[in-house]
């Protein structure tokens, strides 16, 4: 892992350069993740460009921060995302659930300079359950109970391994209760939907076909009101579709990024 540091805390972040000339890819992910949701990204399209992925602070080897759950977070987590950017050069910021909020704050806030972005298993509003907040806030197992939940049939996952749940319930487990809240009381309180006419980039909206938590409307709804927007649905996957089909997410990404020339 590599850092930087940047507003009195340090962000850890992996990058895999095989030599490849296309523009740098950054990789955020989402609630109570790590960097390693990204490990097939990292491993396969780096022959052809660099790819890098981060832990948001609070997460896996990046230091915390102390903020209140939705606005005041959302930036801390857009500046992760800007140091990490600079630091490789980013061109193409990729984000996933919470992740994708993130670019999204990004393009519409501030002077990031990317050349294109895409979300994935994302949306400009990303309301989150009754149940799963009160389970996240609650004592007496309410967090194992939401990670039960996070794991059934077609919400992150839509036919997982026993080893792709066993990393995804322990990545949730590490990062702790209160930053899995934290993360998830944000995303319920983003919403950009009025907004995303001012994205003037090339943005690519995918998702699992069956992803329950963020579906795929919520991606047609992106494409459709950004300046220069697509979407489209990866078959036999859920929230998590690098994860649980990367082949078909990596050529989706692929050819987005070849039609917009960042080959």
């Amino acid at each position: 892992m590599e850092t930087v540091t940047h507003d009195g805390r340090t962000t850890a972040y992996r990058v895999t350069d095989r030599g490849g000339d296309g523009t740098p890819l950054l990789c955020i992910h989402g609630s109570g993740g790590t960097h390693a949701v990204w490990k097939s990204q990292l491993a396969r399209l780096s022959g052809d460009r660099p790819v890098a992925a981060l832990d948001l602070s609070g997460h896996g080897d990046s230091d915390d921060v102390d903020t209140d759950a939705g606005p005041e977070t959302l930036d801390a987590y857009v500046r992760d995302v800007l140091a990490v950017a600079e630091a490789v050069d980013a061109g193409v910021l990729v984000g996933n659930s919470l992740g994708g909020a993130l670019v999204l704050r990004t393009l519409l806030d501030t002077d990031a300079g990317v050349d294109a972005a895409v979300l994935a298993g994302s949306g400009a509003k990303l309301g989150v359950l009754d149940d799963l907040r009160d389970w996240l806030a609650g004592e007496d197992g309410g967090f194992d109970r939401a990670v039960e939940f996070l794991h059934r049939d077609d919400m992150l996952f839509h036919d997982p391994s026993a080893e792709e749940l066993a990393f995804s319930e322990q990545s949730m487990r590490e990062a702790g209760r209160e930053v899995v809240e934290r993360d998830f009381l944000s995303c319920h309180r983003f919403d950009v939907r009025d907004r995303l006419d001012g994205i003037d980039v090339p943005l690519f909206a995918l998702t699992g076909e069956f992803d329950r938590l963020t579906p795929p409307d919520y991606h047609e709804y992106v494409a459709e009101h950004v300046q220069d927007g697509a979407w489209t649905t990866v078959d036999a996957a859920a929230h998590l579709s690098m994860l649980e089909a990367p082949e078909a997410f990596n050529d989706a990404l692929g050819r987005f990024l070849e039609e917009n020339g960042l080959q």
